[in-house]
């Protein structure tokens, strides 16, 4: 549910996570502290291996941190049992990834259905919201079309459309126009955009592309393991 502007929708405290790999550990995140604001667009920004994924991960509740805590909109969530994490995820989250990740054998339409219908949506409902999400991103003409039968941004818009479907109050992005051409990312880019600041959640979203950063409120970025602010 999207919060109020200006309330916090995310805060890691010293948040940390490593890997071992045979005698050696990796230390991706060393105590990062972070808060998103309802309203907020960030951009983060660094290099692959950094650990923007494992970050956007943990706030996710996708993985869990070695110490520290995730709050999402001031529930302490990062180690709740896996059921109370999914029910925050499905409520509260809402995910877009490089590649789209529909299913393949359900149309546009039933890709923005299906997370309203998990949620306990009435199909009407459901049906409602993913046709005026859908709208909004210029895919009326698409609604039951096959993700093959799609274009590559068009395949994005739906994935987008899809993360909103629950009205999240965050949103996180790890490269959503990454595998697109120049051009239809920079289209899609500035729907995405559009889409998040008129539905008022928070956004964290992860891009190589400097231009696109630039756009967001502020920027982010890892150095070392830890976040900093550019």
């Amino acid at each position: 549910m999207v919060k109020a502007a200006g309330e916090v929708v995310l805060r890691l405290r010293d948040v940390a996570r490593s890997y071992v790999s045979g005698d050696e550990t990796l230390h991706v995140l060393r105590d990062i502290s972070f808060s998103l604001c309802a309203g907020e667009i960030v951009a983060l920004v660094a290099p692959s291996g950094t650990g923007k994924s494992t970050l956007l991960h943990i706030a996710g509740l996708l993985d869990r941190p070695d110490s520290g805590t995730v709050e999402i909109s001031g529930r302490d969530s990062g180690r709740l049992a896996d059921n109370d994490r999914t029910a925050v995820r499905c409520s509260e989250i809402g995910f877009v990834y490089q590649f789209h990740h529909l299913l393949g054998e359900f149309t546009a339409r039933e890709n923005v259905m299906l997370p309203q219908m998990i949620a306990k949506k009435s199909q009407r409902a459901a049906r409602a919201r993913a046709d005026r999400l859908l709208g909004l991103f210029g895919l009326d003409h698409r609604l039951d079309h096959l993700p093959g039968k799609l274009s590559g941004g068009e395949q994005q818009r739906v994935a987008i459309a899809r993360a909103l479907a629950n009205e999240p109050s965050l949103l996180l992005a790890d490269e959503p126009t990454g595998n697109l051409d120049v051009k239809t990312a920079d289209i899609v880019f500035d729907e995405l955009l559009r889409a998040v600041r008129s539905s008022g959640l928070g956004a964290l979203i992860a891009t190589h592309n400097d231009d696109l950063a630039a756009r967001m409120d502020r920027v982010v970025t890892l150095r070392d393991g830890t976040l900093a602010e550019l």
